[in-house]
């Protein structure tokens, strides 16, 4: 392995250099740092979103909330919207079109007269201007026949059930040994509970889409993380064809996992398109996100840990307890790191859902990762403080060739490394353990240490490598770039492959007209859409080095279909890890808890372009930032939802809040992942970064905080209560 810099190939500082990135002929290598390519056209204003295309005609739409938590539609009365000047039309669950199934319920919106929680759509008006659309919404009245609603989670819930499976298809119960037995002779126990609050997506762009009918056959313009995806799912719901479908997502800004499924504003938008027979746009507002496209369910967590007193894991217990909503069921798989994470002879993990009357919850950013790392990583701190053990050898005397569910052997394992990088670039030696020991004035300053880890996914893709007469290159695979830079990285892999400079290659993405492929999620697309680009390639390759004489007019193309390498390393356990540090202050006075430095080390495969791995890297520990110290949602029980619902009230990081951060690499040679030997990257970012955050503010006030977000509210009570019971 190599060390490496996030902008540059580094000296190591331990274990081995591997061989240099592969080079094509004048071209940079497959890892180098190289621009993305539709940057210029974002700073310039003319890369366009899906709410930016104008066909002629185009007319808007706005949609109806249901302002009661739990119910069904008993009236709509339209007549006072329909009245004024501009107004086309008022969908309602009784003259809306019926659609097909397409297998998920949430899309199935104006189908009924059912009410399954405050937000849900209960009418869509459609209009020439986007202004007459909203005031025509707010003409709308609805009367609704209302029923009990229960939007309260509790850990002790009596409708709280174990699912078969949890998100990812992770069985809700994994188990080995016997934990409990073993965590009474532990001679170290730790036995604790953490709150991880409902948490939004926010992605830059809101969810939206423009709609155009030409007969039977739909175009659509959307902000999503799949095009096929979509795309698929319109046709059903509409009864067509796919090929009668094209969905374009050439820019997205920004989804988080929120627009990693097809979401209502699609459906609606094709629906009043087909309606009016006219173009409809309709762009969500940012107030409408939290109850219509998902976000990070609250979860419960409570873990036991127990060891010897050489640190060495004994029983390792982690239960979660989240929610669910009544019209599907999603249940956040925060359980599941400790299956991984840490070797331990006798552990179990267990995922609870209690079914309320609360939106749906879905994917966000690590969905279960980062919060049930956020709680074991916490309690891997307060275990190390009760063995009075440095954080960083706890972990490492924990670490494990094998994966201890499985006990299959991992791939690639990294951890230690990781964990040593950055204990020697943070100056981690040179710290106090004392908690509390470093005060200057009113500020406490602490630092804290978290392990990171993301599994690696991968799914089937196709991909085209068409080479052309003039001496280019096409590539195609309906990938999306959702500001990722998967244009550009497809780019370098195709490049690579063909053995060509990286100006002949060119990317095209973001179309269910292109060759099938799975969504952006899951830290998978540039593993997943890259072997495909990197088969049809090496494939096109060949044909190009048999070929004698000049390529015909069509030029020569090469398809690959990678459903056959799904099995690809199946007998390992592979999974990214990483570490994370940060050094907090905290004022005394004020509550306020200040990051003061941020640093990642991770390893995650090869990396494939550094500068766009530094953007995914850094944006993730921002991401985890807040999550730590200003991300979270409050479900008001008595009205069914979510108090905050704007960027005034929901807070999300700012320049001013990330001061010093810092993401390095240690590039991994693992011959089990695919063509590029890459891991996911996108995600493993953010997980860990919050138990690092609260691992330092324990650290700098000897208060042990397990709630996020650690606002000043709760950070002035926990000093407060810690002077009462020294007094």
């Amino acid at each position: 392995m190599r060390h490496t810099t996030a902008a540059s190939a580094a000296a190591p500082r331990t274990g081995h250099r591997a061989p240099p990135p592969s080079q094509s002929p004048d071209g940079p290598a497959l890892g180098a740092s190289v621009e993305r390519r539709e940057g210029h056209e974002k700073v310039r204003g003319t890369a366009r979103y899906a709410a930016e295309y104008h066909p002629h005609g185009r007319v808007y739409a706005w949609p109806v909330p249901a302002t009661v938590s739990r119910g069904r539609v008993v009236r709509v009365d339209d007549a006072e919207a329909l009245d004024l000047p501009g107004v086309l039309a008022v969908l309602t669950p009784d003259t809306a079109p019926r659609l097909g199934d397409a297998g998920d319920a949430v899309l199935r919106v104006l189908q009924d007269d059912r009410v399954p929680h405050r937000g849900w759509y209960v009418a869509l008006v459609v209009a020439e201007t986007l202004e007459a659309a909203r005031a025509a919404a707010a003409a709308v009245h609805v009367d609704y026949e209302t029923e009990p609603h229960d939007a309260a989670l509790t850990a002790d819930h009596p409708d709280a059930y174990i699912p078969e499976s949890v998100n990812g298809g992770y069985p809700a119960v994994r188990e080995r040994g016997d934990p409990d037995a073993a965590f009474e002779a532990a001679q170290v126990r730790v036995d604790t509970g953490y709150r991880v609050p409902p948490e939004h997506n926010q992605p830059m762009e809101p969810h939206a889409a423009t709609a155009e009918w030409h007969g039977d056959r739909l175009t659509l313009h959307d902000s999503d993380q799949g095009a096929s995806a979509v795309g698929a799912a319109l046709a059903a719901l509409f009864e067509l064809p796919e090929d009668h479908v094209t969905v374009v997502a050439e820019h997205v800004g920004g989804g988080f996992g929120s627009k990693g499924t097809p979401r209502p504003h699609a459906v609606l938008a094709a629906m009043a398109a087909r309606q009016v027979g006219r173009p409809v746009t309709l762009a969500l507002p940012r107030r409408h996100l939290p109850a219509i496209v998902g976000h990070r369910p609250p979860t419960l967590h409570r873990i036991r840990l127990g060891a010897d007193r050489g640190g060495r894991l004994t029983s390792l217990v982690h239960e979660i307890t989240t929610q669910t909503s009544r019209v599907k069921e999603f249940v956040e798989q925060a359980a599941t790191p400790g299956r991984t994470m840490y070797g331990c002879e006798h552990s179990r993990t267990v995922h609870r859902a209690v079914p309320l009357d609360v939106p749906t919850p879905s994917w966000m950013r690590a969905p279960g990762v980062a919060p049930g790392m956020y709680a074991l990583e916490s309690a891997m701190d307060e275990l190390a403080g009760t063995l009075g053990l440095d954080p960083i050898e706890l972990r490492v005397r924990n670490d494990t060739d094998r994966e201890p569910d499985s006990d299959r052997p991992f791939s690639s394992r990294h951890l230690v490394d990781c964990l040593r990088e950055g204990a020697d670039r943070f100056g981690w030696a040179g710290r106090d353990p004392r908690p509390g020991s470093d005060r200057r004035g009113a500020l406490l300053i602490g630092t804290g240490v978290a392990s990171a880890l993301y599994p690696v996914h991968f799914q089937p893709s196709l991909a085209t490598a068409h080479a052309l007469p003039d001496g280019s290159h096409v590539v195609r695979v309906a990938a999306a770039d959702i500001g990722t830079g998967s244009r550009t990285v497809l780019a370098q892999i195709a490049a690579d492959a063909l053995g060509v400079p990286l100006d002949r290659v060119r990317a095209e993405v973001g179309s269910s007209a292109l060759p099938t492929a799975p969504l952006a999620g899951g830290s998978s697309g540039t593993a997943s859409w890259g072997t495909a680009v990197h088969e049809a390639c090496t494939a096109l390759a060949g044909r190009l080095a048999e070929h004698r004489g000049p390529l015909p007019p069509e030029g020569l193309r090469e398809t690959a279909d990678t459903s056959d390498a799904a099995d690809r390393g199946a007998g390992y356990a592979r999974d990214a890890f990483g570490a994370h540090f940060a050094e907090v202050q905290v004022d005394t006075d004020s509550g306020e808890v200040r990051i003061r430095r941020l640093l990642g080390v991770f390893a995650a495969g090869h990396v494939l372009n550094a500068r766009t791995a530094r953007s995914q890297f850094l944006g993730g520990m921002t991401m985890g930032a807040g999550m730590a110290l200003m991300e979270g949602s409050t479900m008001e029980p008595s009205f069914g939802d979510f108090t905050e619902t704007d960027l005034a009230l929901y807070h999300v990081p700012s320049h001013a809040d990330i001061a010093d951060i810092e993401a390095h690499w240690i590039d991994e040679e693992d011959a089990h992942l695919n063509p590029m030997g890459s891991k996911g990257i996108g995600e493993i970012g953010i997980v860990g970064t919050a138990a690092a955050v609260g691992n330092a503010v324990h650290h700098a006030t000897g208060v042990r905080y397990r709630e996020l977000p650690l606002t000043p509210d709760r950070i002035l009570a926990g000093l407060s209560g810690a002077v009462a019971a020294a007094s």
